[in-house]
């Protein structure tokens, strides 16, 4: 029985998913097991792809297609529910069921390099799915935040309101924006970097490239940082363990 996953995306020209997967397959014996890329000019082109791989297992979904594809799924777990949005398609029994990863991946690899949970705040950069993700797992680990956007918007801050004393609450800034990403490496999040602190924690969801412009100025003003690429194994795993479980 040959057994197909796969990730579905736009513009997939490289993938972390394909690499970590294929090699996966070798290092653990994995045998009769391949994963593909699949791109889809748009999320209506699913159905179609399915009928032409009846032997899919398991789908990860990455962007812009998180949110688009809850309508073609036949349930959601709670907390993906909750999140809104889904980089894990399991197949069970004829039916399509979404989950979210990323949040575990995220949750455990911040339990590795956080530990001043008590009384600590929290800075999520970005509004979109992968900052869902970081939310939900904030929630679970009781860490207190707030939402940074470049819109003004209800309950969320705007970059230019990160005054000296918002910057000296928060210990943990989390960048959940693809600002910083591979080929834009010169562009970061508008933060006032000269408010950082050896006392700040930064966390980059961002890993291509490893050392983005976040980080390094996290970096020159003392901060302790980390980038996504361990988030990315730890939810790869995650999302082995939903398709087997």
């Amino acid at each position: 029985m040959h057994n197909d996953y796969g990730l579905i995306g736009y513009k997939l020209t490289h993938s972390f998913s394909q690499k970590y997967f294929t090699d996966k397959f070798i290092s653990e014996g994995i045998k009769d097991s391949q994963y593909h890329l699949f791109e889809l000019d748009c999320i209506a082109e699913l159905p179609a792809l399915l009928k032409r791989y009846p032997n899919l297992k398991g789908l990860n979904v990455t962007i812009p297609y998180k949110e688009a594809i809850i309508p073609y799924l036949d349930e959601l777990e709670p907390t993906a529910a909750k999140i809104g949005a889904i980089n894990v398609v399991k197949f069970e029994n004829g039916k399509l069921i979404g989950h979210n990863s990323d949040y575990q991946g995220f949750m455990q690899s911040l339990q590795n390099f956080y530990h001043c949970y008590s009384q600590s705040q929290a800075l999520v950069l970005g509004t979109g799915g992968a900052a869902k993700a970081v939310m939900a797992a904030l929630e679970y680990m009781n860490i207190a935040y707030k939402v940074v956007s470049r819109e003004k918007r209800p309950g969320m801050l705007t970059y230019q309101e990160l005054s000296p004393s918002v910057m000296s609450a928060v210990s943990l800034i989390i960048n959940a924006s693809p600002v910083g990403t591979y080929p834009k490496v010169d562009e970061a999040p508008a933060i006032p970097y000269e408010l950082l602190s050896g006392h700040h924690y930064l966390y980059d969801l961002v890993y291509n490239p490893s050392q983005t412009l976040f980080l390094q100025r996290g970096q020159q003003m003392g901060a302790k940082t980390i980038n996504g690429y361990e988030m990315l194994c730890l939810q790869a795993e995650v999302a082995w363990q939903i398709w087997h479980s």
